[in-house]
């Protein structure tokens, strides 16, 4: 690659990277790797903003970047990012009522720290998981919900107003070749795709949820046109082992009515200018998108930036807790007071809006 690159105009991110995938010249960066591709676009981004003396958020995203996001705080775990008796992934709470994005944090972490409160008083676990957040063997997976209430409400913050849920139960861990979903951590039952479905619009009807990712299988197509159908008009359906950040895959989810928003993962898709061809895309087809970490994280902030960047208004990176998830919102606060007066905050209109292509 270097050697392939040498001279070549870094302020080009796109020449860049084309360079670099014709070098590679399989679909799925089999030959020279997806991760050695994303470090050399992701520092060659990097360079060109310095060189121009830019910040990376402004380099990449113009004059216009100004929308802080909603930081989706992963603070209870379950499934394969826990040993516990939770068959659900990630349980996030959303500071939607925040009215900037320093203000997010505060709340965001004040009903962390209440929730660690509710569980210890409960006789719960309160040892973190990989993303921060807790991981305690809980009676059934609503429990998780409740929880996050109580703790909510020991914040002094109100549920539905102030601070929202937002799931990602990660099914396609649950999901088996039959076309059923085991329920292998708790009480070994099956679901169908419309049992699913159901339970989700249980939820949806009970709880202040915004947000379901992954709420089926990746393989489960025809159950994600059907869960859009029924509830894709209410919350935001996110679509991460389904769509992988991929601007094809999401074109054909657009044709298929399948979600209504995408993950994005600078890693999954593998370079920089692929990772904004996704958000494009997505929002060309009204979709929404929420910028996430990975569970094996790095300090690296790259995605703070991007996240500004792009004005997508979302952001997942963990509980507010451990320094490489706090590394991404400690950047998000830096940006907003570089911004100063022109900084905004996304809110609850985050998972709501249509978005359109800005630049």
């Amino acid at each position: 690659m270097a050697d392939a690159l040498k001279g070549a105009n870094g302020a080009d991110q796109a020449a860049v990277d084309n360079t670099m995938l014709e070098l590679d010249g399989t679909e799925y960066k089999s030959k020279l790797g997806a991760n050695a591709i994303l470090g050399v676009s992701m520092a060659v981004a990097r360079a060109a903003a310095i060189a121009q003396g830019q910040s990376l958020y402004r380099y990449l995203g113009g004059e216009d970047a100004h929308l802080l996001p909603v930081p989706c705080f992963n603070v209870l775990n379950g499934g394969a990012h826990a040993d516990n008796s939770v068959d659900f992934q990630e349980f996030m709470i959303a500071p939607v009522g925040a009215a900037t994005f320093s203000d997010a944090m505060q709340m965001g972490a004040d009903a962390y720290h209440a929730l660690k409160s509710v569980l210890k008083q409960k006789g719960y676990s309160t040892g973190v998981g990989d993303e921060g957040g807790f991981a305690p063997n809980l009676k059934a997976n609503v429990e998780a919900i409740e929880l996050i209430l109580e703790g909510i409400e020991k914040a002094g913050l109100r549920a539905g107003e102030d601070m929202a849920i937002a799931l990602d139960p990660a099914t396609s861990e649950l999901y088996q070749e039959d076309g059923t979903y085991l329920f292998y951590k708790s009480d070994q039952s099956r679901k169908s795709s419309e049992e699913m479905i159901d339970l989700w619009e249980g939820w949806v009807n009970q709880y202040p949820i915004v947000s379901i990712e992954d709420g089926l299988g990746e393989k489960d197509w025809e159950g994600w046109k059907l869960i859009t159908k029924r509830l894709g008009d209410r919350i935001q359906l996110v679509g991460d082992d389904a769509f992988v950040t991929n601007p094809k895959i999401i074109k054909q989810a657009i044709a298929d009515g399948v979600g209504n928003s995408t993950l994005i993962k600078v890693n999954q898709i593998g370079s920089v200018s692929e990772t904004l061809a996704a958000i494009r895309d997505s929002f060309a087809g009204g979709y929404t998108c929420m910028v996430s970490h990975r569970s094996g994280e790095t300090p690296d902030d790259f995605i703070a930036d991007l996240v500004v960047a792009t004005g997508t208004g979302q952001i997942k990176s963990g509980a507010p807790c451990r320094g490489e998830r706090l590394a991404k919102y400690n950047q998000l606060l830096r940006i907003e007071a570089e911004l100063g007066s022109k900084a905004s905050y996304a809110g609850a209109n985050a998972f709501k809006r249509k978005q359109t292509i800005t630049r």
